[in-house]
């Protein structure tokens, strides 16, 4: 079978329409489910909208009663009769993006699991989506739509899915700028160079970023055993082992050591990295994202 790549276009527009029409058809049930989920995590959910908790300078202003002598900024003072404090930037301006891998490896979902990779990373972005709505924070998905602030938030872009017809594997992060936070949920299954090469100008923007690997319990355990015909999802090349079970203990290792070196990167960076697995509540990613979000280091520890 023909690569991907080597498809002609007829037959990945096809492609394209096809899995177009099933997310159309997935999205009202995923933003119920995504609503469900919400409603049992929104007691801990807090707003970050508030002026002067960012780090960076925003602008000098007049000192009025009730700000903290600590503010003030003495020297600008001295300038003229006023007196003035610093503000750093406003978190009205900050915006949030958020993206769910679109790719085919995401459909797969094992006899273990309670849904597919896709269907959770829909799920928490729409959840996701419908929080920070809630809390009043500006969102965006990169090449889905502009930022936008509205309590519907997650009605929205879970509108723009259902009519997208091709969403691009890896999207163009480089609009996303400075003060501004981007959570990314995928499998994460490239190679880990490939992945921190699409990233990068998220970290030379100095975007903060919490990843999200989204995990089928068989993907870690390597359950099979026996002659056993494994397909690539991305690729549809076919690879037959006649004892499955003889390449368990190398691929458990190949396995972690790509999510453990994607940690490691994220930890230097300042960045998050959580893993939720499909046989797990979808609940327990956004708990540890919120935390990451609301952390001083941004960084929620590794998998678990």
């Amino acid at each position: 079978m023909a690569r991907i790549g080597e498809m002609s276009a007829p037959v990945a527009m096809r492609d394209a329409l096809a899995r177009g029409r099933v997310r159309a058809s997935l999205v009202p049930d995923l933003l119920v489910e995504a609503r469900r989920i919400v409603n049992t995590v929104i007691s801990g959910w807090h707003g970050r909208r508030k002026r002067g908790i960012g780090e960076n300078f925003w602008q000098f202003r007049p000192y009025v009663e009730g700000d903290a002598m600590s503010r003030i900024d003495w020297r600008r003072s001295a300038r003229d009769d006023h007196t003035y404090v610093r503000d750093r930037e406003w978190e009205a301006a900050h915006t949030v993006w958020l993206w769910a891998d679109p790719s085919p490896s995401m459909l797969y979902k094992s006899v273990g699991a309670m849904v597919s990779k896709e269907s959770r990373a829909l799920v928490l972005t729409l959840a996701l989506a419908e929080l920070l709505s809630r809390s009043g924070e500006r969102i965006a998905w990169p090449g889905l739509t502009d930022p936008f602030t509205a309590r519907n938030g997650a009605e929205r872009i879970a509108s723009h899915l259902s009519h997208a017809v091709d969403l691009p594997g890896r999207p163009d992060l480089s609009n996303i700028r400075r003060f501004s936070d981007a959570i990314l949920v995928s499998d994460f299954l490239d190679p880990p160079d490939e992945i921190m090469g699409w990233l990068d100008v998220l970290a030379r923007h100095g975007v903060r970023a919490h990843l999200i690997e989204v995990a089928d319990p068989a993907e870690e355990a390597f359950p099979y055993s026996g002659r056993t015909e494994f397909a690539d999802p991305e690729t549809g090349e076919k690879l037959t082992a006649g004892r499955a079970e003889t390449v368990r203990d190398d691929y458990r290792l190949a396995y972690s050591a790509r999510r453990q070196e994607l940690i490691r990167w994220c930890k230097r960076l300042g960045w998050s990295f959580t893993v939720n697995h499909t046989d797990r509540l979808a609940s327990e990613a956004l708990v540890r994202v919120h935390m990451a979000m609301a952390a001083d280091n941004g960084f929620a520890g590794g998998a678990r």
